[in-house]
């Protein structure tokens, strides 16, 4: 394997910077609640100017904390994508207040819709498709609808462990995309490990769905707190990686990052330009300040934060 060119980044220490890394975490996306949000005094001082910023929205969070946190992400300049939990969402004129109010107080126009962890619907919705088909989020000028996607299945979707049910709707959303203006794109649970990774999105691809996809990684985190968290949200095989380390005493202490996964996927992708992972989405889960120093060591001049831009 040829030397890579790799350069440093002045910061309190030096830290080396790989290239393909630096490219790949370009433009990257994070994920934060109301609460979580609440603990970060300027979102300026840790993300790039323009960061797309997902807000999960979990049962039980009220609308007004969630419009709360977009409007003050808006004001700071970064473009903002909540979460439509189709599950937790009474009906279509629920459906259609939360999208004014979003327009309204903090001047959304995209949104990340999912079915949402809940076992029972609230009411009238029970997947992304359904909220997909109201035309609501079309009729109110939404430019950017994601979707998700799993890279290692579903247990709520496919119970029998398969990837059936999760492939129809992919199709069905590679259709609807083919006939709406909006930009869509896959935004995927975390996972652990790049190989199956890969050969998942190279299996999309050949079945013809094109969706960008945004993968899914679980920022820098204490290895406990990411094995409880892969746990709860129902990461596959790749969980292996984490229990792997977690037999080693060495490195059982030590917080986990996502440096592995992420050079083996960037080195993928530069030699493959045309993979279709286009933007890496981060769960921070040992914190949005951690994750996103994590992401100002590793990515360069792309990844310094707004109030450190020219």
């Amino acid at each position: 394997m040829a030397l890579l060119n790799f350069k440093k980044r002045a910061t309190e220490t030096e830290v080396t910077v790989n290239p393909e890394v630096e490219a790949f975490l370009k433009d990257y996306s994070i994920e934060v609640m109301p609460r979580t949000a609440q603990k970060v005094e300027d979102f300026r001082e840790l993300l790039p100017a323009g960061t797309r910023v997902y807000i999960a929205h979990i049962e039980g969070t009220p609308i007004e904390d969630m419009v709360a946190t977009a409007k003050r992400l808006n004001d700071a300049g970064f473009p903002v994508m909540p979460h439509f939990p189709a599950r937790i969402i009474k009906d279509e004129a629920t459906l259609a207040d939360w999208i004014a109010r979003y327009q309204g107080e903090a001047d959304v126009k995209q949104a990340l819709m999912l079915a949402g962890g809940v076992a029972k619907p609230h009411g009238a919705f029970d997947s992304s498709m359904q909220l997909l088909e109201t035309g609501l989020f079309d009729k109110a000028g939404f430019t950017n609808l994601h979707v998700a996607g799993h890279p290692e299945g579903n247990k709520d979707i496919d119970p029998d462990g398969s990837m059936k049910n999760v492939s129809e709707a992919l199709q069905w959303k590679q259709k609807f995309s083919e006939r709406t203006d909006a930009k869509m794109a896959l935004a995927t649970q975390f996972a652990f490990e790049a190989k199956p990774i890969i050969a998942w999105a190279n299996g999309l691809k050949e079945a013809g769905v094109d969706l960008p996809i945004h993968i899914g990684i679980a920022g820098p985190a204490k290895l406990q707190t990411l094995i409880k968290f892969a746990i709860a949200c129902g990461v596959g095989p790749s969980l292996k990686v984490l229990q792997k380390r977690a037999m080693d005493v060495t490195k059982l202490m030590l917080p986990y990052e996502p440096t592995d996964v992420l050079t083996e996927l960037a080195a993928h992708k530069a030699a493959n330009p045309d993979f279709n992972i286009t933007n890496v989405h981060f769960f921070p889960l040992g914190g949005i300040k951690t994750n996103a120093t994590w992401a100002i060591n590793n990515g360069g001049e792309s990844a310094r934060p707004a109030q450190q831009q020219g």
